[in-house]
């Protein structure tokens, strides 16, 4: 069992919590996530490691299908039956240069713990998006890990109105940049793998996709990189943008759409 030890709302059906897991949090590094459920009956679910301490970590997830609804209705004392990890990869610290962060949507929260990794050797600047003014966070914990940020919002509600990946295609239009990387929904990371192939900026995605055992077993998180077979959730979760099958990997991310909705339609109408 792990208690909840913060539990805080930083945007629209955005969540953080802080949970009691010294002996995860004492190995977690950057790039690392945990597959946490919340009882006996509870699907397992894969959240990135936004943030840790010697007792603690943080994870921050959105509220879009029955499990983090269900997550999102604990609070402050309550406990989560399971949580497995570190698990995945960390990511790999070196001096780049200029590395450009590109967080999307949910993508925000993965970024931060890598660009607070890589801020000590490199030059940090941060794009992140989302649709609207009230998804946007963690904009005051990113600038200061970064020496620049470019806020973009769809509606223009706040910051500079449009895409992530005109802000970035902007940005290397102006300045050499060393190393991208990408975390979001999976067709923006398509997109901004696009606007880097053609300059060879290598460029680095997370595949946070579906999970169930987290150590490659169930093969649920499948992934054709570089025309080979990988797991994200050991081989990953971090892969060469320009190596992942796009086409193939966005067919995969929707398979479970139908039955997520009637998991939701059955929960809504109390059966």
């Amino acid at each position: 069992m792990h208690k909840i030890k913060e539990k805080k709302v930083l945007a629209e059906k955005t969540i953080m919590m802080k949970i009691v897991a010294p002996e995860i949090a004492k190995k977690a590094r950057a790039g690392n996530f945990v597959i946490l459920r919340i009882d006996e009956k509870g699907e397992r679910i894969p959240l990135t490691i936004a943030d840790h301490d010697l007792e603690t970590i943080t994870i921050i997830f959105l509220v879009v299908g029955r499990t983090t609804e269900d997550l999102s209705k604990l609070n402050k004392g309550n406990n989560i039956l399971d949580i497995a990890g570190p698990l995945g990869n960390p990511i790999e610290y070196e001096k780049y240069g200029t590395v450009v962060f590109v967080g999307g949507g949910l993508g925000i929260a993965a970024i931060y713990p890598q660009l607070k990794a890589l801020k000590k050797d490199n030059k940090v600047i941060s794009i992140i998006g989302a649709r609207k003014k009230e998804l946007l966070f963690l904009i005051d914990e990113i600038k200061q890990f970064s020496d620049r940020v470019i806020v973009c919002t769809d509606d223009g509600s706040f910051g500079r109105k449009g895409f992530v990946t005109e802000a970035l295609r902007d940005l290397i239009n102006k300045e050499k940049i060393d190393r991208v990387v990408a975390i979001g929904p999976p067709v923006m990371m398509k997109a901004v793998s696009d606007v880097t192939r053609d300059k060879k900026i290598k460029t680095i995605v997370s595949i946070n996709t579906i999970m169930v055992d987290g150590i490659g077993m169930c093969g649920s998180c499948r992934v054709r990189v570089n025309n080979e077979i990988k797991f994200a959730c050991v081989d990953g979760p971090e892969f060469d943008a320009h190596q992942v099958d796009w086409d193939e990997f966005l067919k995969r991310n929707l398979r479970y759409k139908e039955e997520e909705h009637e998991c939701m339609l059955t929960k809504n109408d109390g059966k």
